[in-house]
């Protein structure tokens, strides 16, 4: 951390554990598109978000996806970098959140443990906050001018190839959860 003036860190996977089934959830905007007579893209559930708006049934895969999000993120599991998170905080190191959930969901997660005083409040960034998401650079890019820092003098802790790719693309320092774990008081 030396190396950097501030930190922002992934919610999901890294901060808590959303309480999502995922898989229900691909199952279940599937289903939006076949009620709405059209057939679904073949892909995951980030390609069903994503062709949803061409479809007509952007705002309803939409709302589905951030409403299970929100219930996840009520029910989600405290992770430990969740200490790191608030122990960095409290020594003055600016942190940030950029996640690919619904900016609600990542609010709801941060207050149901306790973090959301830790995270300075303009610096949490969701999958809606921007007209893009990860891992287009601009949500991290955002995240850093609410935190008043230049990306590269920036780590981004996540869990993922999506947050790594961030990183790079926005020129921001990053470390994958994993190589965390066991290294932290």
């Amino acid at each position: 951390m030396d190396d950097y003036d501030a930190i922002v860190y992934d919610l999901d996977g890294t901060l808590v554990r959303l309480d999502v089934d995922w898989g229900a959830v691909t199952q279940e905007a599937v289903t939006v598109y076949r009620e709405a007579g059209v057939d679904p893209p073949t892909g995951d559930l980030w390609t069903l978000l994503d062709d949803a708006e061409a479809h007509g049934v952007g705002e309803a895969v939409a709302g589905l996806v951030c409403r299970r999000e929100r219930e996840g993120a009520r029910r989600s599991e405290r992770l430990f970098l969740a200490d790191d998170l608030r122990e960095r905080a409290g020594d003055g190191v600016p942190v940030g959140v950029c996640s690919l959930n619904c900016e609600d969901a990542v609010r709801i997660a941060l207050s149901e443990h306790e973090l959301a005083g830790s995270v300075t409040e303009e610096a949490i960034v969701g999958r809606d906050t921007l007209a893009t998401r990860k891992p287009d650079p601009e949500p991290l890019r955002s995240t850093c001018r609410a935190l008043q820092v230049d990306p590269g003098r920036t780590l981004f802790v996540g869990d993922s190839p999506r947050d790594e790719q961030t990183a790079e693309r926005a020129g921001a320092g990053f470390v994958y959860v994993s190589e965390l774990e066991g290294t932290l008081p």
